[in-house]
């Protein structure tokens, strides 16, 4: 582009792009150079407020097509019908890095899909694990605290890791998870994804079940070596990113298997744990999976700004045919992703082309800070009902959930099992993969005090006495 077409951001024309207004040659810069002062002030705006958690990610475009037909369970017509495809956006990410860290680092990774349904837009915004560290929200700023830099030394912290999770045995599922090969996938295409949490669907007759989404990748599993992790995370921090694009750029277009767990109502009220737990998983013996269908990305974006970094996920989106549930990590997200995105992107992220719906807008919201899209003289408030709403009406209704007990806050962590499933996680691993799993945990657990040391060796005694023995002895050959 020649200096003679560039403009300001309002259009008028930019009469020298190269040279700074001065008093004189030599003279200082004039405050009246207003196309300096637009320019530098737009560059000192460029970035906006990283994400709190999963900052650093990749993205690529896709379509999610229906080969199962599943409308018993649901009337979401995204899949009224086999051989539907339906436009999707897919995020990865790390969770506790900056947006300079590596893509290789120990760490869950974000799984965030973005279905353009022709009802809407529909968040499936989970990681590539079934399970998590916590079950209440209220513990999630503590927890994402463990993971971030220490306010005094702006170092990662072991210790606060470390003495977290020995302090929560809710984690240790997913601590086991985590520090296996799984902790550190090789890319994004040789992962598999899950929508984590319990959500529901409801068919046409109001009928409601409650279900857990899995992304089985279609590439196959693929995780890199401690060693090797940290080798790439030096060399080639971008790991992820440049095999995601350059697979996509060069025709090789990554797959996942969709698949779906069920659970009636009545299945749920019997369960001999809590279905609603995220740290827990539901036994693929009771609840199989179901196919529905499968997930390619075969478009990479081409303004990562613009189609990534404002990229504005969450779960809150969901349309007529789903539901949510009794989740509580569940219930804090719901508010804790919008409000973020109101902070981090702006009131109007919605308008924004990468977070707009694929259909027709219309509800009574007005101005705001980015406002792409005002109906202007049309009514700005709905009025009043006189009859009131139908409980069962169209759009979101719901049947009736119903709840029991006085509202109160309740702990509940001294009777549940928090070591069974993760002992069964442990006990699935082949022999080399326990090694590789008590060599994971020694490292950065050898390094903090003994009592936090004492504590969390407990927990795997509880799963497995061989799981504490292992990390154990790992740790005797660290000193």
């Amino acid at each position: 582009m020649s200096d003679s077409k560039i403009t300001t951001a309002s259009g008028i024309p930019v009469a020298d792009d190269q040279n700074s207004l001065t008093a004189g040659a030599r003279g200082p810069v004039l405050l009246q150079d207003v196309h300096l002062i637009e320019k530098l002030q737009h560059f000192n705006r460029e970035r906006i407020p990283e994400r709190v958690v999963h900052a650093k990610g990749s993205a690529a475009y896709g379509a999610f097509t229906v080969t199962h037909d599943i409308t018993k369970y649901t009337k979401a017509s995204l899949f009224s019908t086999v051989g539907k495809k339906t436009e999707a956006l897919v995020r990865f990410s790390t969770v506790g890095g900056e947006r300079g860290s590596a893509d290789t680092e120990r760490d869950p990774r974000g799984f965030a899909i973005r279905f353009y349904t022709d009802e809407g837009n529909w968040d499936l915004v989970g990681n590539n694990t079934p399970m998590f560290f916590i079950k209440d929200p209220i513990k999630f700023p503590d927890f994402v605290h463990t993971q971030k830099r220490d306010p005094q030394t702006n170092l990662k912290s072991p210790t606060a890791m470390w003495d977290f999770w020995s302090k929560a045995p809710e984690s240790l599922h997913q601590v086991t998870m985590l520090f296996s090969s799984r902790g550190t996938p090789d890319g994004y295409r040789h992962m598999d994804g899950f929508g984590s949490h319990t959500f529901s669907l409801i068919n046409a007759e109001h009928e409601r079940v409650w279900v857990k989404w899995h992304f089985k990748t279609a590439q196959g599993i693929k995780n890199l070596s401690s060693a090797e992790a940290v080798r790439l995370g030096g060399v080639d921090p971008d790991h992820a990113q440049r095999d995601l694009f350059g697979s996509i750029a060069k025709g090789d277009f990554p797959k996942w298997n969709v698949f779906i767990q069920v659970m009636t109502e009545a299945q749920a009220e019997k369960a001999d744990f809590n279905p609603f737990d995220i740290t827990k998983v539901w036994p693929h013996a009771e609840y199989p999976r179901l196919p529905v269908g499968v997930l390619e990305l075969n478009r990479n974006p081409e303004n990562y700004h613009a189609e990534v970094e404002q990229a504005a996920f969450k779960p809150s989106n969901i349309v007529p045919g789903m539901g949510f549930s009794p989740d509580k990590m569940l219930q804090g997200r719901l508010f804790a992703y919008h409000d973020a995105q109101l902070y981090r992107v702006g009131t109007n992220h919605q308008h924004l082309p990468v977070n707009a719906p694929k259909v027709p807008v219309k509800n009574h919201q007005r101005d705001g800070s980015m406002t792409i899209h005002n109906p202007g003289a049309a009514q700005h408030y709905s009025t009043v009902a006189a009859k009131g709403s139908h409980p069962h009406g169209l759009g979101h209704g719901e049947p009736p959930l119903n709840l029991n007990g006085p509202a109160a806050r309740y702990d509940g962590r001294a009777q549940e099992d928090d070591f069974t499933q993760a002992g069964n996680l442990f006990r699935l691993l082949s022999t080399s993969e326990k090694q590789i799993l008590f060599d994971n945990i020694s490292g950065p657990l050898s390094t903090v005090p003994q009592e936090i040391q004492d504590r969390q060796l407990g927990h795997f005694e509880k799963a497995d006495p061989a799981y504490a023995a292992g990390v154990r002895a790992a740790i005797a050959r660290k000193r």
